[in-house]
């Protein structure tokens, strides 16, 4: 994998290119922002860019851990389409050298597994794809770290570790962090943030995108820039977008993210679990839905809402109509308007039936529905025990059920199957 070729009639129009004025790219540019170090100096960047009609280089670093790319990727993604759209310059560095180490920003502790290099290979593959569903890959510059890393010999290493003090490493958060509790912190560990600056020396980056857990990386980034007399980078840092959770950072490590290569019911069955409160984090970061609309669809009624920002997420990365068609699904087999188009059968035995009947307690444990007779009473007790496709309600835990060949026994919204006598 190689650097993707600026296209020649893209190329030829930069001298030449116009951009919006400086407010209006600042307002597009600021929107879902945490920080920006140094403030002023994307101004005079962007006026800089403006005057000469040569785009900014604009840098975003992504590591191949995993096969998904889920929408905590997308908020700096996002970004840097917003900045192709204003005429700047794309440009993607594939870790694959830095994934080797592992990325140890916001981590309590050393990642327990390092990757191979065919692993890392396959991933990366995958992960260009599904960054082409965010980013304009025509207009954009694709780099893989090793190209300049795997060329380095051990002098070349020495030279650029010289560069950098542990005193300095330690000024990051999640090293002082492990330092203060006596937690290890393994010297490969500490060459990550020294590759990731570098990176941004090797492609001259003007702006780089990420969270704001990197700044660390991102001021030791213009610091090499400056010793190769090179205009440091601005840091443009997004806040760390939440998981399913609502608390911990959207991870994949962690199993509470949304990928935008699932399908669209999938996405839409998990933006529906989502707490209340992230709602508009989410509409902020994902969306190009202006804040004051954000506002008044959050003063509603919460569940419109949030099938509003599922719709308009999934549509980004499939389309209009699956993102209504994951809708409406959701809403007749969720919120109960329609049967499930994918009711299981669990086979019961029928030397268990008595008569053709069975007690409603014994029915629910025996379909696996529910893991003990007590559970299955206070089933019961709740109103949550259904038969067939009416819902009619199982009032007592000894009724005696008739039970045949496709009965659908529902035990809540969620946990619902048709016997097969066996």
């Amino acid at each position: 994998m190689r650097r993707v070729q600026v296209p020649p009639a893209f190329g030829d129009s930069l001298m030449s290119m116009s951009f919006p004025s400086v407010d209006e790219q600042l307002q597009i540019i600021t929107r879902g922002i945490e920080k920006i170090v140094p403030q002023d100096e994307l101004r005079k960047k962007l006026q800089h860019s403006q005057d000469t009609g040569i785009p900014l280089r604009i840098k975003y670093g992504i590591d191949p851990t995993g096969i998904d790319v889920h929408l905590g990727h997308t908020v700096p993604l996002r970004k840097m389409r917003q900045f192709q759209e204003l005429g700047h310059q794309a440009v993607i560095i594939i870790g694959n050298y830095t994934a080797l180490v592992g990325d140890p920003s916001g981590r309590d502790e050393a990642r327990s597994k390092r990757l191979t290099e065919a692993e890392v290979q396959i991933n990366a593959t995958t992960y260009l794809t599904q960054v082409g569903k965010v980013v304009d890959m025509s207009r954009a510059e694709v780099h893989c770290n090793g190209d300049w890393f795997s060329t380095m010999s051990f002098a070349d290493v020495l030279a650029l570790c010289g560069r950098v003090t542990v005193a300095q490493l330690l000024t990051r958060d999640d090293f002082a962090k492990r330092y203060r509790e006596e937690k290890a912190i393994f010297l490969h560990e500490c060459l990550y943030p020294v590759m990731q600056a570098w990176d941004s020396v090797k492609i001259s980056s003007d702006v780089e995108l990420g969270g704001t857990e990197q700044l660390y990386s991102f001021m030791l980034a213009r610091d090499l820039q400056a010793q190769e007399n090179l205009q440091p980078q601005i840091a443009v840092m997004s806040p760390i977008l939440v998981g399913l959770d609502g608390v911990r950072r959207m991870g994949k490590s962690l199993g509470n993210y949304i990928g935008i290569s699932e399908t669209p019911y999938d996405m839409m069955k998990k933006f529906m679990q989502l707490p209340d409160g992230v709602m508009k984090m989410y509409f902020e970061l994902l969306t190009d839905v202006p804040l004051d609309d954000v506002a008044r669809l959050l003063a509603g009624h919460l569940k419109v809402a949030k099938v509003t920002l599922a719709k308009l997420v999934i549509a980004q990365y499939h389309s209009d109509p699956d993102a209504a068609a994951a809708a409406a699904r959701w809403q007749s087999e969720i919120g109960g308007e329609a049967l499930p188009t994918d009711i299981p059968e669990v086979g019961l035995d029928a030397a268990l039936l008595a008569a053709g009947n069975l007690t409603a307690g014994k029915l629910l444990t025996a379909l696996n529905l529910c893991p003990s007779n007590g559970e299955a009473r206070r089933l019961i007790q709740g109103g949550g025990a259904r038969l067939g496709e009416a819902k009619t309600a199982i009032t007592a835990h000894d009724q005696l059920i008739p039970v045949t060949d496709g009965l659908l026994v529902w035990a809540g919204k969620k946990k619902y199957c048709r016997v097969k006598l066996v």
